[in-house]
């Protein structure tokens, strides 16, 4: 009986400590948008069935993808502004 107990604690455990860690890890994003704009503030927003996070911040836990992305630059040489935005798809 003592067995049992042990091996089932110890199943459950594996079980707890496997979901954990699939848990935390962050999916890869399903799309990759690089954007090139005048200098100055630049949002996108995706309209339907989409989130948005920049590049910078792709593989941190606790930057939560959003429906909309902004970000902005002044004073750059050549006067462009780019940025990489990736995004999932909201099933």
């Amino acid at each position: 009986m003592r067995r049992r107990t042990i091996q089932a604690t110890v199943a459950l455990s594996l079980l707890a400590f496997g979901w954990a860690a699939g848990r935390t890890q962050v999916p890869a994003p399903e799309f990759t948008l690089a954007i090139d704009a005048p200098l100055g503030r630049t949002t996108i927003k995706c309209v339907r069935g989409c989130v948005l996070q920049g590049g910078r911040d792709e593989g941190v836990p606790s930057n939560v993808p959003i429906p909309h992305y902004s970000y902005g630059c002044k004073g750059a040489e050549p006067p462009r502004c780019t940025a990489i935005v990736n995004g999932w798809l909201k099933q």
